[in-house]
């Protein structure tokens, strides 16, 4: 057995509680060196992943037996050892919603002091079903959880949107709606042809109420995120499925994929899930197969194809956050969109922090940043006022 085989065997064991004290001190050895570190949480990472990827999932069965197994090796008396390993420790401090940790960079920059707005008694709650519909009048619908609307073409329970098919449509009677998504809101809504959009906070989507049949059907994320399931072009006389979004053009050949183009964000994000797409952008045209993102540079308009792990760029949809190696301050960024919340950084050190791990969306905005900070050895503290997260 190599020393990588043995190095994944204890981990394996120490996952499923098998390892006994030597194995825990042989691991705590291994994790001294930084590629081993990484190595273990890739590992954590993918027996949790795996989990989330199956065909039927239950989130809180995942987390019980992650905490069954923390809770049997403190019983061996093996806390104190376990409390060194920086990535283990996380997993046990994330207890019922998720696994991380944290590399800082140390490197010292000159402090701003941050003025402190009032402490008050407002609670920051987890993003919800919320959207606003703009109809082709102009009217505006506020869509919710709780809240029916409907009128002759469309129908919602306050979670999902639903178009129903029309009668036969002519190019110049199409009319286009729009959904926006606030921050701290997300919404599915399902179009006149049977196509799935799931949309993230912050997001804005344009697209017929209707489409023509055997002529292109044509959407446009303005900007935000969305996850789209598209009807294929076989169920409909073979008609084209096109998404627009920051000058690219998506032609829809499969089936399921994401867009991330947020407006504070220089970079387009276009991932492949199932199917195939094929992605224009100026001159440049590539078709993406399963697995595969691109990225465009808005400011250089250059294109970059590049493999991910899909099953983290979607994690979103399923309920979760999920970070590889993300700056502090991009994770905060995606939490302030989900949370509706403002980040105010003492140091601009802090932004410098690296965090890998699973979060779950549902969760108090409290508990993620309990296990930021616990995860750092307490190098970072948060302060909330109002709806502004003071970090320092």
């Amino acid at each position: 057995m190599t020393g990588q085989d043995k190095f994944e065997n204890i981990v394996t064991k120490f996952l499923s509680n098998e390892a006994n004290i030597e194995e825990l001190e042989l691991l705590e050895n291994y994790l001294k060196s930084p590629k081993n570190l990484q190595h273990f949480n890739r590992l954590v990472k993918i027996e949790y992943l795996t989990s989330i990827t199956m065909a039927v999932y239950n989130k809180a069965n995942a987390q019980n037996e992650i905490n069954k197994k923390i809770k049997a090796i403190k019983k061996q008396k093996t806390s104190t050892i376990i409390k060194r390993f920086s990535v283990a420790a996380s997993i046990i401090l994330a207890s019922a919603f998720g696994l991380g940790y944290i590399y800082f960079n140390k490197d010292q920059v000159e402090q701003h002091k941050i003025v402190s707005p009032p402490e008050s008694n407002i609670i920051i709650k987890p993003g919800s079903e919320k959207a606003t519909l703009t109809l082709a009048n102009g009217n505006q619908v506020y869509l919710e959880k709780g809240e029916n609307y409907t009128n002759d073409y469309v129908e919602s329970n306050g979670k999902k949107l639903t178009y129903k098919e029309q009668g036969e449509q002519t190019k110049n009677t199409i009319e286009y709606n729009y959904l926006e998504i606030p921050r701290g809101g997300e919404y599915f809504v399902v179009l006149a042809d049977g196509t799935k959009v799931w949309l993230n906070s912050e997001s804005k989507l344009k697209y017929p109420t209707a489409f023509v049949k055997g002529l292109d059907r044509t959407i446009e994320l303005l900007y935000g995120e969305a996850y789209f399931e598209v009807s294929p072009s076989t169920n409909h006389k073979g008609s084209h499925f096109y998404v627009l979004s920051k000058g690219q053009k998506i032609d829809v050949i499969g089936t399921e994929f994401n867009i991330k183009a947020y407006n504070d964000e220089n970079s387009v994000y276009t991932t492949l899930v199932e199917g195939k797409i094929a992605l224009e952008k100026g001159a440049f045209k590539k078709t993406l197969k399963p697995n595969q993102q691109a990225q465009i540079d808005l400011n250089t308009n250059t294109v970059n194809i590049v493999d991910v792990d899909t099953s983290q760029e979607i994690a979103w949809v399923k309920g979760l956050f999920s970070f590889e190696e993300a700056k502090l301050e991009d994770m905060m960024k995606t939490l302030s969109r989900w949370y509706n919340i403002e980040v105010l950084f003492e140091k601009s050190s802090l932004r410098a922090f690296k965090f890998t791990g699973i979060l779950q969306r549902e969760k108090k905005i409290e508990d993620l940043l309990k296990t930021i900070k616990t995860s750092s050895d307490d190098s970072i503290q948060f302060d909330i006022r109002n709806n502004i997260i003071i970090i320092r």
